[in-house]
């Protein structure tokens, strides 16, 4: 039921929002050029990886040292302007049709983590990665690594038909409020550098 929920979700948000993703193609192709599309190898369900695409929102100016700058400097206004209104996402719809992704779930983060996890913090990955998830929608990045991870794993354990509706019908009030989308002074999350709890 979950999986047809997605595929046919998707698709009807790829239908109805097919202007705006074609819109926003132009202006990202006009403003950071090409690439318009930022891909990156992300642990899907049970860590296995898949590419996960978004739009760019981040130039990839280096220093000196050959080094990317550190995000804030690279994120442009029209990248933090798609970050706050989470417009940057919408090509994970695609992601979600392939079945490497679902509507609702934990995000997506980066392989290094992978094996910085506890235990309990790794069964975040026995459900698909989401768009949007609990932990989304119950402060986004203004969270610490730790409360996400805790949200993500009361998802897992708590997932219901009904519960992805409320979470979907509630991401919708977040992002019009544009609510936790940097943490603190940081463009994004900080990177998470594992935890010592074990619990």
């Amino acid at each position: 039921m979950k999986r047809a929920m997605d595929f046919v979700g998707a698709l009807a948000a790829l239908v109805l929002l097919s202007p705006v993703i074609a819109v926003l193609c132009v202006l990202v192709r006009r403003k950071l050029g090409s690439p318009v599309f930022f891909r990156q190898v992300r642990p899907g369900i049970e860590g296995r990886p898949f590419n996960m695409v978004k739009f760019r929102t981040m130039t990839d100016e280096r220093g000196s040292d050959g080094e990317l700058l550190p995000d804030h400097q690279r994120l442009t206004a029209l990248g933090a302007w798609l970050r706050s209104t989470s417009l940057d996402e919408l090509p994970e719809l695609f992601n979600v049709l392939k079945g490497d992704m679902s509507l609702v779930g934990p995000r997506p983060l980066l392989m290094d983590y992978l094996s910085l996890y506890n235990p309990r913090q790794a069964r975040r990955h026995e459900v698909r990665p989401g768009i949007t998830g609990w932990a989304q929608i119950n402060g986004r990045n203004a969270l610490s690594w730790e409360e996400k991870f805790e949200l993500d794993v009361w998802y897992v354990d708590n997932q219901s038909l009904w519960l992805d509706i409320k979470i979907l019908f509630k991401t919708v009030l977040q992002v019009l409020k544009r609510d936790g989308i940097s943490h603190g002074e940081e463009a994004t999350m900080p990177r998470f550098k594992g935890s010592n709890r074990d619990d």
